[in-house]
């Protein structure tokens, strides 16, 4: 690869990295291309990037990002998101599925974190299901009124 495209390529990880909330690294070994190509259709339906970079370049994006405490080693897959629940959550379904991908460390919120912070962030709910959580919270006392009424009106039916 020229210098060039060299720095063209940390440049844009680099304006990735720092835009995003959470980087996700993992050991893609043995993938074939269209289980690859499985990964990044999870990660676009969740707005998620993935990219195969070279070690080095991507120490020096990360840094460039102010994101250090993550030592690169083999052959690494980036994925990044800017929902901090995304890109954990796209990793964790597709290693469950698939053994060859292995979550090895990332960034979350800026900060290095190891697999099993990774792993925790994947299993919290995302925002849309926190939504759907908070419109069920607020409906159930109307809803529960409502019952009420109708078991005070069907209960004068009866007496009447």
């Amino acid at each position: 690869m020229l210098k060039s495209k060299k720095a063209e390529v940390i440049e844009q990880l680099s304006n990735s990295f720092a835009e995003t909330t959470a980087v996700v690294i993992c050991d893609y070994k043995g993938l074939t291309v269209s289980e690859l190509e499985e990964l990044r259709k999870a990660a676009r339906a969740k707005d998620a990037s993935v990219q195969v970079v070279k070690n080095t370049l991507a120490a020096i994006a990360l840094e460039k990002a102010g994101m250090t405490g993550v030592e690169l080693k083999d052959t690494n897959i980036f994925i990044w998101s800017n929902e901090v629940i995304n890109a954990p959550k796209v990793a964790a379904d597709f290693a469950k599925n698939n053994e060859k991908l292995v979550v090895k460390a990332g960034y979350l919120d800026k900060e290095a974190a190891n697999a099993a912070q990774i792993d925790a962030y994947a299993k919290l709910p995302g925002r849309e299901e926190l939504l759907g959580m908070l419109a069920a919270t607020w409906m159930a006392p109307l809803t529960n009124f409502v019952y009420g009424l109708d078991a005070l009106r069907q209960k004068n039916e009866a007496e009447a």
